[in-house]
């Protein structure tokens, strides 16, 4: 097939994207750089992957709409995975006209896109922090989640009920993903992973939110990348015996579907800090914080429509996803 890949220079996507190649798809990822974070990490992930047969990359930014359109007229895509987005909880604070735009007018033209060119199926990127205020864990996707507490997760629910009105409005095949706290070799900078791993290798302190009471449904990035391109041969069908006072929200009339990819194990986030020490042998200088705002204390994922689904959910424990990273963090950093 030929997919496109939004967000190519980012995470999760390089994983994704080496096993679309992996299984001889051709690929065109695309991306704008925004400065985030380190430029250079991203230019390296797109260099790690350019070297591939099948795979070409393009620089453009998604709220460009007639770049867009005429991207997708040109191509024809058989199926879009849409991993673009401005992400981070706590620089929603900060910056929320970041978010406007990348996440809410970028996924607009990623649908507008699909629908005017007759692509088979989307697969898009959702996030636990649709949960919000709920406090019953694990999250289920048949929970109630129209109580966000930070615009980020706000504009991925959003993005949830955009997809939705696509897919009944013109039968466009919709899968959202509400991923739980991804690590793994390539991380993000701004995430607790990357930024402790730093700070114990460089003797710096580091700030523990919560009080380091919080647990987190820590989830690694080759699992995740798995189960997104597993799910392109589970293309959702409408259900038109299914109606929105009894049925599953995560299901529907129109051919739409929501998944939780999790571990399914939340980690303290103490244990999470004690890991890294021992991988890194180094002891960690925490200085602790409050919970912040737009923080969930507590993420844990119900993963079993997904499992069913696929005959399995891939699962890495915690103490072997973070050797790899620490592996790939000291190979690629040299330290």
């Amino acid at each position: 097939m030929k997919v496109l890949v939004t967000g190519a220079a980012g995470f999760i996507a390089l994983h994704v994207i080496e096993r679309l190649l992996d299984q001889g798809h051709q690929v065109i990822g695309l991306d704008n750089f925004t400065p985030y974070y380190e430029l250079s990490l991203k230019e390296a992930r797109v260099a790690h992957l350019q070297g591939r047969s099948g795979f070409r990359f393009l620089r453009l930014d998604l709220t460009d709409r007639a770049a867009v359109a005429a991207l997708f007229e040109a191509e024809h895509f058989d199926q879009v995975i849409h991993l673009a987005a401005q992400p981070g909880v706590r620089y929603s604070l900060q910056e929320p006209f970041a978010y406007a735009d990348a996440n809410l007018t970028g996924h607009l033209t990623v649908l507008e896109g699909c629908r005017h060119t007759g692509v088979k199926h989307l697969i898009f990127a959702s996030s636990s922090s649709v949960y919000g205020l709920t406090r019953q864990t694990p999250f289920h996707t048949g929970q109630r989640s129209d109580h966000p507490i930070s615009l980020y997760a706000a504009t991925k629910k959003a993005n949830e009920v955009m997809s939705h009105s696509y897919a009944h409005l013109f039968g466009l095949p919709v899968t959202g993903l509400r991923f739980f706290t991804v690590y793994g070799p390539w991380g993000r900078p701004d995430m607790a992973t990357f930024k402790f791993t730093r700070a114990i290798l460089a003797g710096d302190p580091i700030e523990v939110y919560g009080h380091g009471d919080m647990r987190r449904d820590f989830t690694y990035v080759g699992d995740i990348a798995d189960s997104v391109v597993a799910l392109l041969d589970h293309i959702p069908a409408a259900d038109p015996a299914w109606t929105a006072e009894a049925g599953d929200p995560a299901a529907s009339s129109a051919p739409y579907r929501i998944y939780n990819i999790g571990n399914g194990e939340p980690v303290p986030l103490m244990d999470f800090i004690r890991t890294l020490e021992r991988l890194l042998d180094r002891k960690a200088n925490l200085v602790m914080k409050p919970l912040q705002a737009g923080d969930l204390s507590e993420t844990s994922s119900d993963t079993a429509p997904l499992a069913h689904l696929l005959g399995e959910a891939p699962y890495t424990p915690v103490e072997e996803g973070l050797a790899r990273f620490v592996d790939w963090y000291r190979g690629f950093y040299k330290v």
